[in-house]
């Protein structure tokens, strides 16, 4: 991937990721601590406290930009965003369209942040990172984790709650049912080394796509009636999933365009009031096809597909049910 690695307090540029039958091997996140409500946790959901840095390529980052905006935190929760290329020196801060400097701690790199929160810090350096500006750390770097803290811990726009107390079992099922075979599963197969790793992931991914291309035929979203947590995880790697993994990571048994539920179902969340406004497909594409040069040692940005997301879609139609749920 090109990606490097902290190994105590020290940049080292490259790194191997498979394990040894050519396997794509994610490590675990390291910072894990929670934001509460009353501050019990020692870290207080309060505003102006904590500082997000994103990359609008990379979709676990995605989805803590897309619940930040949904649950109105704009302006409780500050931003970083970093440029969509990643070179020797892995994610880096730029003034380039789209992008937002690191105005809390003042780095050029993102690796820069994490030995500001642990000097002899040792581990992946990743998106999304909550930092807390009252204590200067990082909080937290495991998108399901933040995402459910913006979720429920924080004051956000009333009536909209992505986890409903109703649903909650479910949704954590379902997060877990999808992150293996599809959100990790389009890496597995795209940087499988072997080719029985490859066929492995590839096909763990499509029979978990078909199998929730079935039940999007007997409910508007992952969950019931109303959109969750586990949507936001589904979303982004749909949307990303023509563009980038269908080609780059070799997912090309079908697209998401030729599945009927799904690719209405796509179309119906990108057009979720806000969301597109967190769809960077430029930065996806350069992200992907510039960033890793042992899946694509050209660089070569491919100019298409051409995607309508804000193309018509049956889901209102079919299924008259809500959307957000304050239930």
């Amino acid at each position: 991937m090109g990606l490097g690695i902290l190994a105590d307090g020290k940049w080292i540029s490259e790194r191997e990721q498979e394990d040894e039958q050519g396997k794509f091997i994610r490590p675990s996140t390291t910072f894990r601590n929670k934001i509460t409500a009353d501050g019990s946790s020692g870290f207080k959901a309060e505003p102006g406290r904590y500082h997000l840095y994103i990359s609008w390529a990379c979709p676990w980052a995605h989805r803590t930009a897309i619940m930040r905006r949904l649950k109105g935190l704009e302006d409780v929760i500050s931003l970083s965003v970093v440029a969509p290329e990643i070179e020797q020196n892995s994610w880096e801060f730029s003034d380039e369209p789209g992008c937002i400097p690191d105005t809390v701690n003042h780095t050029r790199y993102l690796w820069e942040v994490y030995l500001k929160a642990d000097p002899d810090y040792s581990g992946r350096v990743t998106v999304p990172v909550l930092w807390d500006k009252q204590t200067n750390t990082i909080v937290n770097n495991e998108s399901r984790e933040i995402i459910r803290m913006f979720d429920t811990q924080f004051d956000g726009k009333e009536g909209v709650n992505f986890y409903p107390k109703d649903l909650q079992t479910v949704v954590d099922n379902t997060i877990d049912a999808i992150y293996q075979p599809i959100n990790n599963g389009v890496y597995c197969a795209g940087f499988a080394t072997t080719q029985s790793a490859y066929e492995e992931g590839v096909t763990e991914l499509f029979d978990a796509l078909g199998h929730w291309e079935k039940v999007l035929e007997q409910q508007r979203y992952l969950c019931g009636d109303c959109i969750t947590e586990a949507d936001w995880c589904m979303f982004t790697t749909l949307l990303r999933f023509d563009s980038v993994y269908y080609v780059h990571f070799k997912c090309n048994l079908r697209r998401i365009v030729d599945y009927p539920n799904l690719w209405n179902y796509l179309k119906d969340l990108y057009q979720q009031p806000g969301v597109k406004e967190t769809c960077n497909l430029d930065h996806i594409k350069r992200h992907y096809y510039k960033s890793h040069p042992k899946v694509n040692p050209s660089g070569i940005v491919p100019l298409g597909p051409i995607i309508n997301f804000d193309a018509p879609h049956n889901r209102s139609e079919v299924f008259k049910t809500l959307t957000y749920t304050s239930r």
